[in-house]
């Protein structure tokens, strides 16, 4: 079941935070999040799942900023939200959608027990201006059935900032075996390049 928005307010301050939070935002089941005004870009031709990604900073200025097709662009909604025994969910808003602009690729189930600031996952399909402070995403709020466990991952709880992919934690190298057939593969590719 999806709370209403009088629902979600009421929510607020018991198993819902929202800060800031504003009136204005709260539509009839949900909530509209905006963009706050930096963006990230990664910088690697070729992304690699299993390291640290390098990445520059954009600055979104007021008179706006056009985004590129075919570029993924890190985002961050400038509300920090908390949900308990809730589960959140993320979508664009439809008007955002209508100008071709994805908010999110994958990621816009949350967990229960999420902390943070949301990082949204922007993909133009052709190029679009956007300003800092646009109402770009919207929150919902599911019920969950059966016995609740909260999220409590080290990756992405109480983010401060715009989160890159932290995968490479999961699949870094773990034992001795790896690492050392991940150095004879160093070896290899620095042998036929040289």
């Amino acid at each position: 079941m999806i709370l209403s928005g009088s629902e979600i307010k009421a929510q607020l301050g018991r198993n819902i935070r929202i800060d800031p939070f504003d009136d204005e935002q709260l539509n009839p089941n949900s909530y509209n999040l905006r963009l706050h005004d930096e963006l990230l870009v990664y910088e690697e031709i070729v992304l690699d799942m299993r390291r640290p990604n390098r990445f520059r900073r954009l600055t979104i200025p007021e008179d706006g900023l056009v985004l590129q097709p075919n570029q993924l662009y890190l985002g961050r909604t400038v509300e920090h939200t908390e949900t308990h025994n809730l589960v959140p969910m993320l979508e664009g808003r439809s008007s955002i959608g209508r100008l071709g602009l994805f908010v999110h690729v994958t990621a816009g189930f949350g967990d229960v027990g999420f902390c943070g600031y949301w990082t949204l996952e922007m993909f133009a399909v052709q190029p679009v201006r956007i300003y800092p402070r646009v109402q770009v995403a919207q929150i919902f709020y599911h019920t969950v059935e059966g016995c609740v466990t909260e999220y409590s991952s080290s990756k992405y709880q109480n983010n401060t900032d715009i989160q890159p992919s932290l995968l490479h934690r999961e699949l870094g190298i773990r034992d001795e075996r790896q690492m050392r057939l991940h150095f004879e593969e160093l070896a290899a590719v620095a042998e036929s390049a040289g």
